[in-house]
């Protein structure tokens, strides 16, 4: 079995593994994982792997609120061995009743977060995340409530996905003024195909000592080395809802990188997760599982290969201008 890896997650008490669960898969239709036994199965054989950090959201699943409920019941018992992560601040099409868009609001996030306890089977949330910027609450009032909820012991750490350079910029600012707790931790996408991130969001992370946690940072599972141009498995997610991205990817690109990999022994998913964990900042690859066997190979990815500083340099600037 693979010995996974561990880093602190930011500024703040918790070590997580470098290879995390994304769990928007759970309860998502025509997926294994849409049912209790397939969700099960998943977790269970990621806690078994080593496996700490499990991130999900109150919207994940084919009905919101359905990911954190089959979670919940595949916690029972375990729960204490792992990093639960959620988010709030998305549409949840009134299953927390009106919220008049302002869904980082201390009215708004009380009731969030009192139904993710419920559905997750907690008494407590180790990360909670802002999911997108609320344009209508000032942030210091999102602080504020969040303070609140660390003080009682329901969250235990804050952070916020999608936000820009400078609105986590700005969170930083408003937090060090007020006195309220700061965010540890930043979502954003990023991939070998998708590095916007690289241009405002990561020196905001880095400058704050944030950790950073990409999403879909094996680009919905082209890099797992399951795809060619032909297609690939059909119950993945590209084939199941994304298949614009396998046909717009830059394939020629991409086949450089497969004989980059060759030459060096190295499958294509162990190359992207070392790349991927040799950016400064990064903490944890989240990456999807709908089975217990792609839980191990991410595992075994994750520590199979340490590429040196040139190759890593070597990685980035093939995917400068993929195209």
């Amino acid at each position: 079995m693979a010995i996974i890896e561990y880093r602190p997650l930011g500024p703040s008490g918790l070590v997580v593994s470098t290879v995390g669960l994304g769990c928007n898969n759970f309860g998502r239709p025509g997926t294994a994982t849409e049912t209790q036994a397939g969700t099960d199965a998943v977790i269970h054989a990621a806690i078994d792997a080593g496996v700490t950090l499990f991130d999900t959201a109150d919207i994940y699943g084919g009905e919101r609120g359905l990911s954190e409920t089959l979670m919940g019941n595949a916690l029972k018992g375990r729960r204490g061995d792992v990093v639960l992560a959620t988010k709030f601040g998305m549409d949840m099409a009134g299953v927390n009743g009106p919220d008049w868009g302002a869904r980082a609001s201390r009215r708004y996030v009380r009731l969030a977060v009192e139904a993710s306890l419920r559905r997750l089977k907690t008494d407590w949330i180790d990360l909670y995340q802002l999911h997108a910027i609320d344009r209508v609450t000032p942030m210091e009032e999102t602080l504020s409530v969040l303070d609140d909820l660390i003080a009682e012991g329901k969250v235990r750490y804050i952070g916020h996905s999608n936000l820009t350079g400078w609105q986590i910029a700005d969170a930083e600012y408003r937090a060090t003024l007020s006195g309220h707790p700061k965010f540890v931790s930043a979502q954003n996408e990023y991939s070998l195909l998708v590095r916007d991130a690289e241009r405002e969001v990561l020196p905001a992370v880095n400058e704050y000592g944030l950790g950073f946690l990409p999403y879909f940072p094996l680009y919905n599972g082209l890099f797992t080395g399951k795809f060619s141009r032909a297609g690939g498995p059909a119950d993945s997610r590209i084939m199941f809802l994304r298949r614009h991205l396998l046909d717009a990817a830059p394939w020629d690109t991409i086949e450089r990188y497969q004989a980059f990999c060759a030459e060096r022994g190295v499958s294509l998913l162990a190359a992207t997760f070392a790349w991927l964990l040799a950016q400064p900042g990064l903490t944890s690859v989240i990456a999807g599982a709908t089975k217990p066997e792609q839980i191990v190979q991410n595992a075994e990815a994750a520590t199979a290969w340490a590429p040196t500083e040139e190759e890593v340099a070597e990685i980035s600037a093939m995917f400068t201008d993929p195209r």
